[in-house]
């Protein structure tokens, strides 16, 4: 039987997803009391109204989102982010920096490539915000070598956040590998052997936003 295994989280009012950005105001913009009075007795609709900045959540990265003239989400081809097949790197206990000791000797090659490093169990703590893991400049080059299709990470971000130059959002994104961070659940996903999947909406000049991830294990 078809498994299908979510690896995002969820978004709700308020929550913060990286610090110094606001959280979402999700509320009504038409409540089902209101509504009432537009439709026959017993019928009612509630229409959602939703604030927010893109980086909310779990969310894919475009090139846009680092580059001027990169694609952005409506210029994302769907083979880039849906239906790929995955592979699930265990980075747990590896410590902060992930080196590309991780990755050698395996078929990354038109893969979606998720790194599972465990830091999603700090989801909405303060401590999600503090000493997450990363990958390095060098295993960006490596996983643009070895031809990975899309890269992803249950962590706070990537890259290392105080290193401004972002090595392996410009490695990736410059070579059009959409990213997906804030991953979650990874441990549910086999090693090998399913299909991922996750898919923005299709925003013309828009580099990043929320995705419903997951996988399919026949």
């Amino acid at each position: 039987m078809t498994q299908l295994i979510d690896v995002s989280h969820t978004v709700e009012d308020g929550l913060i997803t990286y610090p110094g950005l606001p959280g979402p105001i999700v509320c009504d913009f038409l409540s089902r009391e209101a509504s009432k009075a537009h439709y026959d007795e017993g019928t009612s609709f509630q229409i959602g109204k939703i604030e927010m900045v893109a980086n909310t959540g779990t969310y894919v990265d475009s090139p846009f989102h680092r580059y001027e003239n990169g694609a952005d989400l409506s210029q994302l081809e769907l083979r880039r982010l849906a239906n790929l097949e995955g592979i699930v790197i265990d980075a747990r206990e590896r410590g902060r920096s992930l080196g590309i000791e991780l990755f050698k000797g395996l078929n990354l090659r038109g893969k979606a490539v998720l790194v599972r490093t465990g830091w999603d169990v700090n989801w909405a703590k303060p401590s999600y915000f503090d000493g997450h893991p990363f990958l390095t400049r060098a295993v960006a080059d490596y996983l643009l070598g070895a031809g990975a299709a899309m890269v992803g990470i249950d962590s706070l971000n990537i890259d290392d956040i105080k290193d401004g130059s972002r090595p392996v959002h410009s490695i990736l994104l410059g070579a059009g590998i959409p990213i997906v961070e804030h991953l979650c659940n990874l441990g549910a996903l086999p090693q090998s052997g399913y299909r991922f999947h996750a898919v923005p909406v299709k925003f013309r000049g828009v580099g990043t936003f929320p995705v419903r991830a997951y996988g399919v294990v026949e």
